[in-house]
C-alpha cells in the first residue's frame, strides 16, 4: 500500500490500520462464505465508500481563519477511517495533521508522489544535509514540534523521536549527519523523493520490535519473501490466461489441485495405455474468479473441461439434450413463494457433471501441467461425465432426477427441472437450473430435510437465502420480495465505457424512429451486437427496456451510427435508473390475468405491426414480450387478434405450468383493448377481412369455447401492455411501469 502510494514509511501504522479495516469487510472465511465484519456483526457491510489508500482530496477548512483571496479548502491525501465516527482521516498537506472528516472531495486519479519530498518505501536513498531545490510543490514550514515527556531511559541517546498517532502530527526536518556529504542520488531515483523530511530511529527499544529479536534483520534481498507469502494468504483477482501462468500464483494452484481431488474423489477417471484405434480427447484448463452478490471475489475456481469439438457424434455421444429452467419458471416461483409466505433457499452442487455414470468408451489426455512423471504417455478412461462433453449435462440432469425421484418427489409435467414432494400437507418445491438449485416449503423443517437429504448423495454448497441466481439480485423482505441487476447494470455501463454518461429520463422519446439508414456512417457490428445482447439479459427483470432494445435489435446486421446513439440512449437511461426492480408482494390475490397490444404497422420499413403482452399472477409480473409480427395485417383488429392469439398461448402455458403447484386456473382474462378482436375471437365468423388469417392464429377460439381463456375488451388508458409495443413521452411511461409493478428501491 505503501509502494503504490508513494508515502513514506512514517504512515505505516496507518497503512496497517486501513488494511485491517478493509479486510475485516472483503475477505471472505471459506468456511462460513462470510466476512470477518459479518460474523461478528451479524449483518453484511457496506463497501461503496471504501477509497484507496493514499488518494489526493481536499477538506474544507472551517477552523482557520481565511482571507478574502486564500483558499477556502486545504490539500490532504486519505490514510484510513475512522473508529470512533463515520468519518474519513486524512493527511492535512498545510497542517500537517491528520484529521477525521466525512466531508471530503476526493480526487482519486491524482497522485501523492509530489506532496512530500521524501525517499519512499520502494527507494531509500541515504539522508543528505545537502538541501535540494524545491520541488513542485512549495511546502511550507512545519510548525514546532510538539513534545511529549518521556524517560530517557525509554529512547536510547542515539535516537531521536517521532510523536505517536495520537499527536497526529508529522514531525519536522532534523539534520541527521550523512555518510559521505558527497554522495549522490542515483540515475533510477526519482528527483522528487530526494529530501528528506522525517527523522528516523536509528536504535529502537526492544519494547517496540515485533518478534524475536535473535531472529536476525531481514535483508532487502528478502524483503520479497514476506511479500509473496502475504500474497499467497489471499485470493487472487486476476485470471490467468492459461495453465502456465496459473501455476505460478499459489492460489490458482490450489484451485487446479482442489478440483483434480475431486476427480479422485469422485472415481472419475483410470490411467490406461491408449488402445488401438482409439484418439484421446484433449483437456483444457479454464479459470474463473467467483463473486459474490455484492461482487467481491470470494473464491478462484479452477475447471478441467474436455475438448468436446472433438467428439464424435454416433461414436462418442448420442442424445445430448437436457432441461433447464426458463426465466418465466423462475418468476412463477418467486412469485408462489411472496404469495405463500415462505422463504426461498439456494444451493449449489459442487462438480455436477463429475457424478454421473458415462455409457460410451471415451479416453482423454492427462491434464496440462499435471502429467504423470513415471507414465506420461498414458491416457485417461473417463467412468464418469466430465465438463466439456456433449452428454454431460444430459447425464447429470438423469442422475439428479433419478435420486430425487427415490426420495418420494415427484417431477412437473410441463417444467421437467421442478420437482416437489408433499408432506402432511406441506409442500416443499424445488427447481433445478444445471447444478444450482432453490427449494423453498412453508415448513421450513421441510428444506431442513431437504438439505441433508442432497448432501448425503452429492457435495454441496449450502448458500442459505436466496439473493443471486442467474444473474438476478433477489431482496428477500417481510412484505414481499424484489428482483432487480443493479450490479449487472453497473457491470455494463463499465464495460462499454457509460459509467460516467449524462442520465436520462426514458429510453427513448415519443419521435423516436429508426430505419435503414443506408446513408449513415457504420460502426463496429461486433460492439454493437454486444452492447445489444447485454441489454437483452437485462430484460429478465427490466419490462421497462423490453421495446426499445428488440426495436434496436433490429439493425445488427449493418448498425449506423443512428442506431448505436440510440442504444447508448438507453444506457444512460440505466444509469439514471439502476435502482429500479420488481417486486413481489406477499399475499393477497394470485389470480392468472393477462394483457395483450398491438401497434398497427409499428414499423416503418416494413409495415409489420409489434405484439405487446404481459401476464400477472396476482400482482406479480411474471412474463412479457414484445416482438414484431410476421406479416402484414390489413387492419388494427387483425393485428390485436394476432397479439391475443400470442398472449393466449402463453397463459396456456402458465396454467399447465400453475398445475404442478396444485393449483388449476380456468376462464383466464384476457384483456384487449380492440371490440374488433375481441368479436373475432369469440365470434367464429368467416367473412373477407378474417378468412386469410392462418389457421393457428385461430388457436384462441378453441381456448375461449373450452373455458381456458375469457377475452375481455379494457379501455386503452388501463392497457398495460401498452409499454411492449411503442414509445411514449415521460408522464405516461412512468404511468406504465408503475402499473407493471417496478419499484425504486
Amino acid at each position: 500500500m505503501l509502494i503504490e502510494s508513494k508515502l513514506p514509511i512514517i504512515f505505516w501504522a496507518e497503512a496497517v490500520n486501513c488494511a485491517a479495516y478493509v479486510l475485516n469487510r472483503v475477505l471472505i472465511v471459506k468456511e462460513k462464505l462470510k466476512t470477518s465484519y459479518q460474523l461478528f456483526r451479524g449483518i453484511k457491510p457496506l463497501i461503496d465508500f471504501l477509497r484507496p489508500f493514499g488518494c489526493s482530496c481536499t477538506l474544507l477548512n472551517t477552523q482557520d481563519q481565511k482571507t478574502k483571496f486564500g483558499a477556502v479548502s486545504d490539500e490532504c491525501f486519505f490514510v484510513g477511517y475512522s473508529n470512533t465516527q463515520k468519518a474519513y482521516r486524512v493527511y492535512n498537506k498545510r497542517t500537517r495533521i491528520v484529521q477525521e472528516s466525512y466531508y471530503v472531495d476526493w480526487q482519486e486519479s491524482n497522485t501523492t508522489i509530489s506532496i512530500f519530498n521524501h525517499p519512499s518505501t520502494q527507494s531509500q536513498p541515504q539522508p543528505s544535509t545537502t538541501q535540494l531545490p524545491p520541488t513542485s510543490f512549495d511546502i511550507p514550514p512545519p510548525p514546532p514540534p510538539q513534545t511529549v515527556p518521556t524517560s530517557p531511559s525509554d529512547i536510547p541517546s542515539s535516537s531521536t523521536f517521532i510523536p505517536t498517532s495520537t499527536t497526529n502530527t508529522i514531525p519536522p526536518t532534523s539534520d541527521i549527519p550523512s555518510q559521505s556529504s558527497n554522495q549522490t542520488p542515483s540515475s533510477e531515483t526519482n528527483p522528487l523523493l530526494l529530501n528528506t523530511d522525517f527523522k528516523t530511529l536509528k536504535n529502537h527499544p526492544h519494547d517496540y520490535i515485533i518478534g524475536s529479536i535473535i531472529d536476525g534483520v531481514r535483508t532487502r534481498s528478502q524483503s520479497g519473501l514476506i511479500n509473496e507469502c502475504l500474497y499467497a494468504a489471499f485470493l487472487s483477482q486476476v485470471v490467468p490466461k492459461n495453465y502456465k501462468q496459473a501455476l505460478e500464483d499459489p492460489s490458482w494452484v490450489d484451485a487446479m489441485q482442489m478440483e483434480l481431488q475431486q476427480f479422485r474423489k469422485l472415481k472419475v477417471w483410470e490411467l490406461v495405455d491408449l488402445p488401438p484405434n482409439k484418439c484421446p480427447i484433449g483437456t483444457k484448463w479454464v479459470f474463473r474468479n467467483k463473486p459474490n452478490d455484492r461482487g467481491v471475489v470470494i473464491r478462484n475456481k479452477a475447471r478441467l473441461v474436455v475438448q468436446g469439438f472433438a467428439q464424435e457424434e454416433g461414436i462418442d455421444y448420442t442424445e445430448v439434450f437436457a432441461p433447464v429452467a426458463r426465466l418465466e419458471a423462475i418468476r412463477i416461483f418467486l412469485a408462489h413463494a411472496a404469495n405463500k409466505n415462505f422463504k426461498v433457499y439456494q444451493m449449489d452442487v459442487k462438480c455436477a457433471f463429475l457424478y454421473g455414470d458415462i455409457d460410451e468408451e471415451i479416453y482423454v489426455c492427462q491434464s496440462p501441467g499435471f502429467e504423470d512423471p513415471d507414465f506420461p504417455s498414458k491416457v485417461y478412461k473417463l467412468d464418469k461425465s466430465l465438463y466439456g462433453l456433449h452428454q454431460a449435462p444430459r447425464i447429470w440432469y438423469e442422475t439428479l432426477t433419478q435420486y430425487l425421484l427415490s426420495k418420494g418427489f415427484s417431477r412437473g409435467t410441463i417444467d421437467m427441472t421442478l420437482f416437489k414432494k408433499e408432506v402432511n400437507g406441506e409442500l416443499l418445491i424445488v427447481q433445478v437450473y444445471v447444478d444450482d438449485i432453490i427449494f423453498g416449503s412453508t415448513n421450513e423443517g421441510l428444506c431442513s430435510e431437504f438439505e441433508k437429504v442432497m448432501m448425503d448423495r452429492f457435495e454441496m454448497t449450502i448458500m442459505g437465502e436466496m439473493c443471486f441466481f442467474l444473474g438476478l439480485q433477489v431482496e428477500q423482505k417481510s412484505d414481499g420480495i424484489l428482483i432487480h441487476q443493479e450490479k449487472y447494470i453497473k457491470e455494463i455501463l463499465t464495460k462499454f465505457g457509460m459509467d460516467d454518461s449524462s442520465p436520462e429520463l426514458i429510453p427513448f422519446t415519443a419521435q423516436t424512429c429508426l430505419t435503414y439508414d443506408d446513408n449513415g456512417n457504420p460502426v463496429d457490428a461486433h460492439r454493437y451486437r454486444s452492447m445489444i445482447g447485454s441489454l437483452m439479459y437485462l430484460t429478465a427483470s427490466r419490462p421497462d427496456i423490453t421495446f426499445a432494445v428488440c426495436y434496436c435489435a433490429r439493425f445488427q446486421a449493418y448498425p449506423k451510427e443512428s442506431h448505436e446513439k440510440a442504444v447508448k440512449r438507453i444506457f444512460r437511461y440505466l444509469k439514471g435508473s439502476s435502482r429500479l426492480g420488481l417486486w413481489y408482494p406477499k399475499g393477497g390475490n394470485f389470480d392468472l390475468h393477462a394483457f395483450s397490444d398491438s401497434d398497427h404497422a409499428g414499423c416503418r420499413i416494413n409495415r409489420k405491426s409489434v405484439t405487446g403482452r404481459c401476464q400477472y399472477l396476482g400482482e406479480c409480473l411474471v412474463s412479457w414480450q414484445s416482438k414484431k409480427q410476421t406479416t402484414v395485417s390489413l387492419s388494427t383488429g387483425e393485428a390485436e387478434y394476432i397479439a391475443a392469439s400470442s398472449c393466449c398461448c402463453q397463459v396456456l402455458w402458465i396454467q399447465h405450468q400453475m398445475m404442478d403447484y396444485d393449483i388449476n386456473f380456468l376462464h383466464t382474462p384476457l384483456f384487449c383493448d380492440n371490440e374488433a378482436a375481441v368479436g373475432i375471437a369469440k365470434n367464429p365468423i368467416h367473412h373477407t377481412r378474417t378468412k386469410h388469417i392462418e389457421t393457428r392464429i385461430h388457436a384462441i377460439r378453441d381456448a375461449q369455447e373450452k373455458g381456458f381463456i375469457d377475452i375481455i375488451p379494457i379501455e386503452t388508458r388501463k392497457q398495460k401492455a401498452d409499454l411492449f409495443t411503442k414509445t411514449f413521452e415521460k408522464p405516461r411511461f412512468y404511468e406504465l411501469i408503475s402499473m407493471l409493478g417496478l419499484i425504486s428501491f
